[in-house]
């Protein structure tokens, strides 16, 4: 709780070299290993990156795989719209253009098959000898198999160049050209329909939605608080902003069950607002460390040795689209700053006469003075103050009033 005496060493774990320097030198609110441990070598910046275990990522996509599901094809197939939704643009524009070709393709074999039962591809009744064996055919202008494939392509889409026309012989020829203007119809209603969700999925909007790269600790009204920042980079602001936060860290229970992913919820607040959030402008959300908090008993050390995930989610709905998007990213315990404050951000320019948002400092913070204890170590000290406190204050009354006055004197 007190500043280190002057004449106390340190040992500082700096580049790998161990180094000795005194108290003096020492940043307040900054936490300092006493003794070297060679395995926290592993935390340089680019092992950290390697070892961080995590169920999503700064980005907000989730690091889940998935394996060993029975009959997962005929699963996603049965929810095809939601599946070509989902994966990437490479396959959805595959599909798009194999549900087209694949259409032109069978329905010019079902033409082919009808001219070929017909009789019309014979050499007799070819286009150039109809006027003189006073043949009528099916279709009109049909030679061979691509010409069946050409005039798949312009009855589908009802192009109609006007050489290729089905006449009154075939009963059958008609059936079919009504049945495929209705596939082609139901074709491209299909697809327009699935590159237009995935052109306006909710999910775009997240990326204008920002996250703080770190979460830092440090007091605020007398308690310990975790806070992060969240930020809207557009003028379309989110109506009905929610944000909540979730603790991923493993949990044993009284029966000695080892729950590995035990999700803990955190209170946040933003402001007073508690999670709701009038979002115009980038805001600070806040976890008091309390007697509530899972937090309570983690000190600075401990927030380095320990092993946690912190979730924050950001809800709301898109004022342009009217849908509802949901923005994720997460903090792992070497993400979290202990005795650092975010730098202000929103300021109000004269010349502009509007308030400015500089987000050039979205992830800046300030190191201020921090108790290296947890929270409920820090509660007990001000619990044991409060006497004293209480004691020095009665001593100062006596003494004043004790005092004599000069009307007395």
């Amino acid at each position: 709780m007190e500043s280190p005496p002057s004449d106390r060493k340190f040992l500082i774990i700096d580049n790998h070299t161990p180094k000795i320097i005194n108290s003096d030198e020492i940043t307040p609110g900054v936490y300092y290993p006493k003794s070297p441990t060679p395995s926290r070598n592993r935390f340089r910046p680019g092992a950290a990156r390697k070892i961080r275990r995590r169920a999503i990522l700064k980005n907000g996509d989730c690091n889940i795989l998935q394996s060993r599901i029975s009959k997962h094809r005929l699963r996603f197939l049965q929810d095809i719209f939601t599946t070509l939704v989902d994966t990437q643009w490479r396959w959805t524009l595959i599909a798009f253009a194999l549900s087209f070709l694949l259409s032109w393709l069978g329905f010019a074999v079902i033409w082919w098959l009808i001219m070929f039962t017909h009789g019309d591809l014979e050499a007799d009744h070819l286009p150039d000898e109809q006027e003189k064996s006073g043949w009528e055919p099916c279709v009109s202008a049909i030679h061979d198999f691509t010409s069946c494939f050409l005039f798949s392509i312009e009855t589908q889409h009802t192009i109609g160049y006007g050489v290729r026309t089905t006449s009154e012989e075939c009963p059958e020829a008609i059936f079919v050209m009504c049945m495929q203007s209705i596939v082609g119809v139901m074709i491209q209603a299909f697809m327009v329909g699935i590159v237009f969700a995935k052109m306006t999925r909710p999910k775009h909007r997240t990326q204008t939605l920002l996250f703080s790269r770190n979460a830092v600790i440090c007091q605020r009204d007398g308690f310990l608080s975790l806070m992060f920042r969240v930020g809207d980079m557009r003028k379309s602001h989110i109506i009905g902003a929610s944000i909540r936060a979730q603790l991923i860290r493993a949990r044993t229970t009284k029966e000695g069950e080892v729950m590995g992913q035990y999700q803990t919820e955190l209170a946040v607040s933003a402001d007073g607002c508690d999670g709701d959030l009038f979002f115009i402008w980038p805001m600070t959300i806040v976890h008091k460390i309390d007697e509530e908090s899972p937090l309570y008993t983690l000190s600075a050390s401990d927030m380095l040795m320990d092993r946690f995930e912190i979730v924050v989610i950001l809800e709301g709905t898109i004022e342009s689209t009217g849908q509802t998007t949901q923005a994720r990213s997460s903090y792992v315990a070497a993400e979290v700053l202990w005795g650092h404050r975010f730098e202000p951000v929103v300021s109000y320019n004269k010349e502009r006469q509007g308030y400015e948002v500089k987000y050039s400092k979205f992830d800046n913070t300030i190191q201020v003075d921090t108790p290296l204890c947890s929270g409920s170590e820090l509660a007990e000290f001000y619990r044991l103050q409060d006497p004293i406190d209480q004691a020095e204050r009665i001593s100062y009354h006596r003494m004043n009033s004790n005092m004599p006055t000069n009307d007395s004197a």
